[in-house]
Protein backbone atom coordinates (compact mmCIF):
# COMPACT_ATOMS: atom_id res chain seq x y z
CA UNK A 1 0.00 0.00 0.00
CA UNK A 2 1.52 3.10 -0.78
CA UNK A 3 0.81 6.91 0.96
CA UNK A 4 1.90 10.22 0.32
CA UNK A 5 2.30 10.85 3.99
CA UNK A 6 3.29 8.66 6.72
CA UNK A 7 -0.36 7.02 7.36
CA UNK A 8 -1.87 7.61 10.77
CA UNK A 9 -1.49 4.38 13.61
CA UNK A 10 -4.82 3.73 13.09
CA UNK A 11 -4.40 3.24 8.94
CA UNK A 12 -2.13 0.84 9.75
CA UNK A 13 -3.84 -0.68 12.25
CA UNK A 14 -6.67 -1.30 9.78
CA UNK A 15 -4.23 -2.37 7.37
CA UNK A 16 -3.01 -5.23 9.34
CA UNK A 17 -6.29 -5.99 10.35
CA UNK A 18 -7.37 -6.32 7.14
CA UNK A 19 -4.64 -8.68 6.17
CA UNK A 20 -4.59 -11.10 9.11
CA UNK A 21 -7.16 -13.61 7.10
CA UNK A 22 -5.85 -13.07 3.74
CA UNK A 23 -3.91 -16.44 2.68
CA UNK A 24 0.28 -15.51 1.92
CA UNK A 25 1.05 -14.44 -1.99
CA UNK A 26 2.96 -17.27 -2.20
CA UNK A 27 2.43 -21.23 -2.43
CA UNK A 28 5.71 -22.35 -0.74
CA UNK A 29 5.05 -21.56 2.40
CA UNK A 30 7.93 -22.73 5.01
CA UNK A 31 10.36 -23.01 2.32
CA UNK A 32 13.34 -21.18 4.03
CA UNK A 33 13.08 -24.06 6.80
CA UNK A 34 15.06 -26.18 3.69
CA UNK A 35 16.01 -24.60 0.60
CA UNK A 36 14.43 -21.77 -1.62
CA UNK A 37 12.11 -22.74 -4.43
CA UNK A 38 12.93 -22.13 -7.89
CA UNK A 39 12.06 -19.02 -9.62
CA UNK A 40 12.86 -16.69 -6.53
CA UNK A 41 15.84 -14.53 -5.67
CA UNK A 42 17.87 -15.55 -3.11
CA UNK A 43 19.60 -13.84 -0.30
CA UNK A 44 21.77 -14.97 2.27
CA UNK A 45 23.42 -12.90 5.04
CA UNK A 46 25.08 -14.10 7.83
CA UNK A 47 27.57 -12.05 11.08
CA UNK A 48 29.28 -13.08 13.93
CA UNK A 49 27.92 -12.00 16.90
CA UNK A 50 30.42 -13.47 19.84
CA UNK A 51 31.21 -15.90 22.26
CA UNK A 52 29.44 -17.58 24.95
CA UNK A 53 26.09 -18.22 26.01
CA UNK A 54 25.12 -15.06 28.01
CA UNK A 55 25.87 -13.93 23.68
CA UNK A 56 23.30 -16.04 22.67
CA UNK A 57 21.21 -15.23 25.10
CA UNK A 58 20.84 -11.91 23.90
CA UNK A 59 20.67 -12.41 20.51
CA UNK A 60 17.69 -15.05 20.87
CA UNK A 61 16.02 -11.51 23.15
CA UNK A 62 17.19 -9.07 20.57
CA UNK A 63 15.39 -11.81 17.92
CA UNK A 64 12.38 -12.07 20.01
CA UNK A 65 12.22 -8.35 20.48
CA UNK A 66 12.35 -7.55 17.02
CA UNK A 67 15.66 -5.67 17.25
CA UNK A 68 16.80 -6.76 14.16
CA UNK A 69 14.10 -3.74 12.48
CA UNK A 70 15.71 -1.11 14.54
CA UNK A 71 16.90 0.34 11.47
CA UNK A 72 16.82 3.54 9.65
CA UNK A 73 14.02 4.33 6.59
CA UNK A 74 12.35 1.45 8.14
CA UNK A 75 9.66 1.05 11.15
CA UNK A 76 7.94 -2.00 12.26
CA UNK A 77 4.41 -1.95 13.16
CA UNK A 78 3.97 -3.28 16.12
CA UNK A 79 7.14 -4.30 17.81
CA UNK A 80 5.00 -5.69 20.90
CA UNK A 81 3.92 -8.27 18.76
CA UNK A 82 4.53 -11.55 19.86
CA UNK A 83 6.96 -13.88 17.80
CA UNK A 84 4.06 -16.43 17.16
CA UNK A 85 2.94 -18.54 14.49
CA UNK A 86 0.26 -16.28 12.64
CA UNK A 87 1.02 -13.09 14.05
CA UNK A 88 0.70 -10.72 10.96
CA UNK A 89 2.63 -6.84 11.22
CA UNK A 90 3.53 -4.28 8.73
CA UNK A 91 6.80 -2.75 7.59
CA UNK A 92 6.48 0.75 7.08
CA UNK A 93 9.07 2.23 4.53
CA UNK A 94 9.85 5.81 3.27
CA UNK A 95 11.21 6.11 -0.04
CA UNK A 96 12.01 9.62 -2.01
CA UNK A 97 8.72 11.26 -0.07
CA UNK A 98 6.05 8.38 -0.29
CA UNK A 99 5.43 5.52 2.47
CA UNK A 100 4.97 2.20 2.12
CA UNK A 101 2.76 -0.74 4.13
CA UNK A 102 3.91 -3.91 3.42
CA UNK A 103 2.50 -6.91 4.94
CA UNK A 104 3.84 -9.85 6.44
CA UNK A 105 2.67 -12.91 9.01
CA UNK A 106 4.79 -15.40 10.64
CA UNK A 107 5.16 -18.88 9.32
CA UNK A 108 6.54 -21.06 11.79
CA UNK A 109 9.17 -20.58 15.03
CA UNK A 110 11.84 -23.03 15.46
CA UNK A 111 14.13 -23.92 18.78
CA UNK A 112 16.52 -26.72 18.50
CA UNK A 113 18.56 -27.57 21.12
CA UNK A 114 22.13 -29.43 20.60
CA UNK A 115 25.80 -28.85 19.16
CA UNK A 116 24.39 -26.11 17.48
CA UNK A 117 21.19 -24.13 19.51
CA UNK A 118 19.21 -22.27 17.35
CA UNK A 119 16.02 -19.87 17.15
CA UNK A 120 14.25 -18.77 14.52
CA UNK A 121 11.53 -17.64 12.75
CA UNK A 122 10.23 -17.29 9.46
CA UNK A 123 7.89 -14.46 8.12
CA UNK A 124 5.68 -14.75 4.66
CA UNK A 125 4.63 -12.08 1.90
CA UNK A 126 0.98 -11.19 2.23
CA UNK A 127 -1.12 -10.04 -0.45
CA UNK A 128 -0.34 -6.37 0.33
CA UNK A 129 3.38 -6.63 0.14
CA UNK A 130 5.91 -5.44 -2.32
CA UNK A 131 7.45 -8.34 -3.09
CA UNK A 132 6.14 -12.08 -2.83
CA UNK A 133 8.69 -14.37 -0.67
CA UNK A 134 9.64 -15.32 2.80
CA UNK A 135 12.24 -14.44 5.06
CA UNK A 136 13.86 -16.40 7.71
CA UNK A 137 15.84 -15.01 11.14
CA UNK A 138 18.13 -16.91 13.03
CA UNK A 139 20.16 -16.82 15.46
CA UNK A 140 23.08 -20.01 16.20
CA UNK A 141 24.78 -20.89 19.02
CA UNK A 142 27.48 -23.36 18.11
CA UNK A 143 28.29 -25.53 21.46
CA UNK A 144 31.69 -26.39 20.59
CA UNK A 145 33.42 -23.31 20.00
CA UNK A 146 30.83 -20.90 21.31
CA UNK A 147 30.48 -19.04 18.29
CA UNK A 148 27.26 -17.64 18.12
CA UNK A 149 25.79 -15.81 14.83
CA UNK A 150 22.84 -14.06 13.13
CA UNK A 151 21.78 -15.82 9.88
CA UNK A 152 19.12 -13.88 7.88
CA UNK A 153 17.70 -16.36 4.81
CA UNK A 154 14.75 -14.85 2.20
CA UNK A 155 13.68 -15.58 -0.89
CA UNK A 156 11.88 -13.51 -3.12
CA UNK A 157 10.64 -11.92 -6.73
CA UNK A 158 8.50 -8.98 -7.38
CA UNK A 159 4.49 -8.58 -7.52
CA UNK A 160 3.41 -7.35 -11.33
CA UNK A 161 2.81 -4.58 -10.25
CA UNK A 162 6.41 -3.58 -8.62
CA UNK A 163 8.19 -5.24 -11.71
CA UNK A 164 9.67 -2.18 -13.20
CA UNK A 165 10.40 -1.42 -9.47
CA UNK A 166 12.62 -4.25 -8.59
CA UNK A 167 15.87 -3.38 -8.81
CA UNK A 168 15.03 -0.44 -6.35
CA UNK A 169 13.44 -2.93 -4.01
CA UNK A 170 16.40 -4.81 -4.04
CA UNK A 171 18.26 -2.19 -3.06
CA UNK A 172 16.26 -2.02 -0.37
CA UNK A 173 16.55 -5.48 0.65
CA UNK A 174 20.14 -5.42 0.63
CA UNK A 175 20.19 -2.15 2.35
CA UNK A 176 17.99 -3.92 5.28
CA UNK A 177 20.44 -6.86 5.27
CA UNK A 178 23.12 -4.98 5.95
CA UNK A 179 21.70 -2.52 8.70
CA UNK A 180 19.52 -5.45 10.43
CA UNK A 181 22.94 -7.16 10.94
CA UNK A 182 24.24 -4.26 12.32
CA UNK A 183 21.69 -3.77 14.57
CA UNK A 184 21.89 -6.79 15.96
CA UNK A 185 25.18 -6.29 16.76
CA UNK A 186 24.43 -3.32 18.80
CA UNK A 187 21.42 -5.20 20.45
CA UNK A 188 24.03 -7.85 21.42
CA UNK A 189 26.59 -5.50 22.49
CA UNK A 190 24.22 -3.81 24.78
Amino acid sequence: MLCLSRPARETIEAFISSQKNLVFSYPQIGATREQAPKGYTVDHNRIHLGIGAETFARAKAAVQNWKMFEVPGLTLCWPDTPIAVGATVALLASHFGLWSLNACRIVYVLEQQGAIERYSFAYGTLPEHGVIGEERFTVEYHTQDQSVSYDLYAFSRPTLLATLAYPFARTLQRRFARDSKAAMVRAVQA
